[in-house]
């Protein structure tokens, strides 16, 4: 059989070959595979003998061993930064320097990474240097003081620790005897300055306040807020257009440019899933300030979309009906910029039960701006992990990469589209499952660095997305920033009740929809409780499996099902509802199924005696084990409909009914 001279196999680059120990550290080993073709000696430029090429070479490769530290000890780890291969993995560096946090503080690292000072030398005696020794300790050096200007400048908010900031003042102390003429030391010392001067500045802000009492001591709610008003009320209207008076491209502009700014403050390591998740603990209201940030704009804007929409009842279903088109065109205008975060607020605001429930005002929605709904909406279907979602943002990414390599460091690419903006929850979700899932130590006591490197991957995504952000060019408009300020804010609560009063429940639209496209970052599922198969008393008559719970006061009406619903929204619930149960990302199934028991007035202590199971399509259930996460056990595929059923072989238990 003839060969092809100078033919390329498809063969995989990289193949995985196993592990290998070393001085009690784990390392993942891989082989290389890199291209290494025969070469015949031409004639080049100017007549100089130059390799190229033999017309009838074939191709030849080598196999390299590559070796990647999977686990190890801390003091192990701490070595690696310094006398590490960064040819052979340089993932490692980064990598540590931004994950480090979730199992050691800075203190504890620099304590292992900076070497003491030199002992000083008596007067007139002088080190004579010899090329054996002295390289050895002068390459670590150079090594400690690269590492350090690495993390300067990638993670400066990890030596912040105020007043004094001791963590930033050991660096500088080395680096003023190790490299006083180094960049490095220069970017340390105005960092120190900057952090110094930063609370000064605070401290000098607070003292006015401190004079004239404490903060807010001196305002009243605003009688359009939720705090100063009921619902119903509409308090007096403010001075000044109102936000929907403006552009659509105005709102949207401005809104992406909270977003960025935002977003671009954000720092990874807040979003790691051991950090993220200690949010609602007690005592944790200061975790994660940037991310916070985000997630406030977030329910803000669907907040300012409640309120524009529901806040003036006396409006006709058809004006009702422009203000839905607006907020819809809106959305529109935030795809074409690129923003996903404002644009999944938008969508989750017009998807949630108060506003869906409109039937009459969806009805004079125009076909265009219903079909435009409709497509905005399955960007973020919940389908495949929210596959839809990701390929979207990919697809967008992919529009800048072909020209980036011809953009000098440091500037923005011209003539190419900014963003995108993507929608952070995403990633949270993905870094809490990954914490979730991957133990943090393995046998041994070993740091399981493998599981660092995988959410390394996540938040280096975050961070190049953060640095696209910056070629957005967008200028502020100080009216339509007062407007989104000063729009009135409705909670889940509130804008159900307004929407009650709107269009009552019998004129409403039928069966609620559920809401797929929670209104926050925070899932919430709907748990029915229901007795044996065929026993339940509060069933309907040949339902065996209908829920034992009748509707509470502020959960929304059943009625048959409608025709046509709103296109774009999510399919609706044929049964009554039962109150919802907010299920956060440390839930386990015991603490769910007592909640849930609590709010149907069953006692606590017979929670072991039930079983909690996830309504799937098609007549299907999902059973969550019992020291299961339900915040991920769950499929995210499906509605968040529950059910709990008694085990076999409990104890009979008197009849389960809704309050």
């Amino acid at each position: 059989m003839d060969r092809t001279a100078g033919k390329e196999l498809a063969l995989a680059p990289l193949q995985d070959w196993g592990e290998e120990t070393e001085d009690g550290a784990v390392y993942s080993v891989s082989l290389r595979r890199q291209l290494s073709q025969r070469l015949s000696r031409g004639t080049g430029p100017a007549g100089c003998q130059a390799p190229r090429p033999a017309a009838d070479a074939f191709v030849h490769y080598r196999t390299s061993k590559v070796r990647a530290l999977r686990a190890a000890r801390l003091e192990r780890l701490v070595r690696e930064l310094v006398s590490g291969d960064r040819e052979q993995d340089p993932g490692f560096v980064p990598a540590f320097l931004a994950t480090h946090r979730a199992f050691v503080s800075t203190a504890r690292v620099l304590g292992l990474l900076l070497p003491p000072p030199p002992p000083p030398l008596p007067p007139g005696i002088e080190i004579e240097k010899t090329e054996g020794g002295g390289l050895r300790v002068n390459k670590n050096l150079r090594a400690v003081v690269s590492v350090l200007g690495s993390w300067l400048r990638d993670h400066p908010q990890d030596f912040r620790d105020p007043p004094t900031h001791p963590d930033l003042g050991s660096v500088c102390t080395f680096l003023g005897w190790a490299a006083p003429a180094g960049p490095e030391a220069q970017e340390a010392e105005k960092l120190l300055g900057d952090f110094l001067e930063e609370a000064e500045r605070k401290q000098e802000e607070e003292q006015p306040e401190s004079r004239t009492g404490p903060p807010g001591a001196a305002q009243t709610p605003r009688p359009d807020s939720p705090e100063g008003c009921s619902e119903e009320e509409e308090g007096p209207a403010r001075e000044g257009p109102e936000l929907l008076d403006f552009g659509v491209d105005e709102v949207a502009e401005q809104l992406t440019l909270m977003d960025v700014e935002l977003f671009s403050k954000v720092r990874p390591c807040e979003c790691l899933g051991s950090v993220w998740s200690q949010r609602d603990r007690p005592g944790a209201t200061s975790t994660a300030p940037t991310v916070r940030a985000t997630v406030t704009q977030f329910n803000m804007v669907i907040g300012c979309v409640l309120g524009s929409v529901l806040g003036e009842q006396g409006l006709a279903a058809p004006q009702r009906a422009q203000r839905l088109e607006k907020w819809i065109q809106i959305a529109q205008r935030c795809r074409e910029l690129r923003n996903f975060s404002s644009l999944r607020a938008i969508l989750s605001a017009l998807q949630s039960n108060p506003i869906y429930r409109l039937k009459r005002s969806w009805g004079a929605v125009s076909r265009e701006r219903l079909s435009t709904f409709r497509k905005l909406s399955q960007i973020f279907s919940d389908e495949n992990n929210h596959l839809s979602s990701r390929e979207m943002l990919s697809q967008e990414e992919a529009t800048e990469s072909p020209q980036e390599e011809d953009t000098l460091l440091g500037s923005l690419p011209s003539k190419l589209p900014p963003g995108p903006v993507p929608y952070l929850g995403t990633f949270l979700t993905d870094l809490v499952m990954l914490d979730t899932a991957l133990p943090d130590m393995l046998e041994g006591d070993l740091i399981n660095f493998e599981k660092r490197r995988k959410e390394w991957e996540i938040l280096a995504h975050i961070q190049q997305l953060q640095k696209r952000c910056r070629s957005y060019c967008l200028s502020p408009r100080a009216p339509v920033l007062a407007a989104l300020r000063d729009q009135r804010q409705l909670s889940e609560e509130q804008s159900y009740r307004v929407s009650r009063v709107i269009e009552p429940p019998a004129a409403s639209c039928p069966s609620s929809p559920r809401i797929r496209r929670r209104i926050s970052l925070t899932k919430r599922l709907s748990a029915k409780l229901s007795r044996e198969r065929g026993s339940s008393p509060g069933g309907s008559p040949g339902d065996p499996s209908s829920p034992a719970s009748s509707l509470s006061p502020g959960s929304p009406p059943s009625s048959p099902r409608s025709r046509d619903p709103p296109p774009g929204s999510p399919p609706a619930s044929p049964g009554p509802q039962s109150p919802s149960t907010k299920l956060t990302s440390q839930d386990k199934a015991p603490s769910v199924v007592q909640r849930a028991l609590q709010k149907h007035n069953v006692a606590q202590p017979w929670a072991r005696d039930y079983q909690l199971f996830q309504v799937l399509p098609g007549d299907r259930e999902l059973l969550i084990p019992d020291n299961a996460n339900v915040f991920y056990a769950m499929s995210p595929a499906a509605p968040g409909d529950f059910v709990l059923r008694r085990k076999e072989g409990a104890r009979p238990t008197t009849t389960v009914s809704s309050p």
